[in-house]
């Protein structure tokens, strides 16, 4: 249940709209709090001392006059804002792809902008309405009208902010450092202090089970079907992992013996959406980095020096993997495993890294040299020989790229001597698992 409000929190992080209308709301309370107040003589304006009155002390044609302006002036700004969020997106979606849209559409600060101008102009809107002339029984609720001038100030500050915001936050420096920061903290949420249990040689293949719904698996429970394959005394085992696409009735999991209620004991653990989430998927970010380099390779963009900043984005992330355990997928109660399930490994994760990257960098020796530069250096800090091993697995097939795409000898023999320094470290570096 804890998983799936977590990957619904994370639903409503992806709404655009949520915040401005959040925004929005707390503008219309506001103006309502503060026409009451000077309806019920509470705090105002106070004819009988007009020297110790601050704010709008006008009548109430100005007051309607000035009302107007803020309202029909926002909601002019609020809408070229909603145009250069348009364009950043399509200018982000063309050079560094469509995926990377969730990170803009996610931030925060864009959203409170556009709330801020809408909330601006419902909060004119709803003190003008209580504007009275004398044929009207006259009433201008003073302090309203200083919060709308007020809010006005805000608005101007806001709208400067938000060109310097737009114009940083496309830079693609910029939104590597982001991706980065999102991958480092799953790294430390999907990683361990302590190993985890080893799981069996041999999962059990017994029953099968298929939940009714289909599509990206966004969340699972797992500790929740720890304790119902425990209270059941059975093995679960489940073949699918957050990030992977799921069919209808294709079968998620099998049981070492058959139960009547495993169908919606499954169901309920699993967490589907119309595409993947980064809530428990190790690799979401990774692919995103990955798509940023590609989109620079591709020879329309032809920007060698961000793919080589988004590997040292990676392996930084490798050194951070170092002192810590990645989980086996093993899950036990009281002393017996109950839950089996895949789990992003070492070798995975370095082939979602530097596969396609490396596929996409032929020929390209500034490229293939960052690679074997960045191995280097994780090898220097990582000290597990299987984590060594895939690292150099790595290596050998950049120099093999290398010596088939590479023609200049100059450049061939550098990257060769890069390699070698990697086998050196290996050499002087590797310890047994755990």
């Amino acid at each position: 249940m804890r998983a799936r409000v977590r990957a619904w929190i994370e639903f409503l992080g992806d709404q655009f709209w949520l915040r401005p209308a959040l925004v929005v709301l707390a503008c219309i309370g506001l103006a309502q709090a503060a026409v009451w107040l000077e309806a019920a003589h509470i705090a105002g304006y106070d004819p009988s001392s007009p020297d110790a009155n601050w704010g709008w002390a006008g009548g109430a044609e100005g007051a309607r006059a000035l009302l107007s302006a803020v309202a029909s002036s926002t909601i002019g700004v609020a809408g070229t804002t909603f145009s250069i969020t348009i364009a950043a997106l399509t200018l982000a979606s063309n050079q560094m792809g469509p995926r990377l849209l969730r990170n803009f559409v996610r931030d925060a600060r864009n959203q409170l902008v556009l709330g801020v101008f809408l909330g601006t102009f419902a909060y004119a809107l709803m003190v003008l309405r209580t504007v009275r002339t004398v044929a009207e029984e006259t009433f201008v609720p003073h302090l309203a009208i200083s919060g709308a001038v007020l809010l006005a100030l805000v608005c101007l500050g806001t709208l400067v902010w938000f060109v310097h915001h737009v114009a940083t936050s496309i830079n693609v420096e910029t939104v590597v450092d982001a991706v980065h920061r999102d991958l480092c903290a799953a790294v430390e949420a999907r990683t361990r202090d302590a190993a985890d249990v080893q799981p069996p040689a041999e999962p059990p293949r017994g029953a099968p089970v298929a939940p009714a719904d289909g599509g990206y698996l966004q969340a699972v429970d797992t500790e929740g079907l720890a304790d119902w394959a425990h209270e059941r005394r059975v093995v679960l085992a489940l073949r699918v992992r957050p990030g992977d696409f799921v069919p209808r009735g294709f079968p998620v999991a099998f049981l070492s013996a058959g139960v009547e209620d495993a169908a919606d004991a499954v169901a309920r653990s699993l967490t589907f959406g119309r595409r993947p989430a980064a809530l428990q998927d190790l690799e979401y970010s990774v692919r995103q980095l990955v798509e940023i380099a590609v989109r620079a390779l591709s020879p329309g963009i032809n920007d060698p020096m961000t793919a080589g900043s988004v590997l040292d984005h990676l392996g930084d992330a490798l050194c951070r993997i170092a002192p810590r355990h990645l989980p086996t997928g093993a899950v036990a109660r009281e002393g017996r495993i109950v839950l089996v399930h895949p789990v992003t490994d070492y070798d995975g994760l370095c082939d979602a890294m530097f596969h396609m990257i490396r596929q996409n960098a032929a020929g390209s020796v500034h490229v293939l040299a960052r690679m074997l530069d960045v191995l280097t250096r994780v090898a220097e800090v990582e000290r597990l020989t299987s984590r060594l091993s895939a690292l150099g697995r790595h290596a050998d097939l950049v120099l093999a790229a290398a010596r088939r795409d590479v023609v200049d000898p100059s450049d061939l023999a550098d990257l060769e001597e890069r390699h070698a320094r990697l086998v050196q470290v290996r050499t002087g570096a590797g310890q047994p698992a755990g």
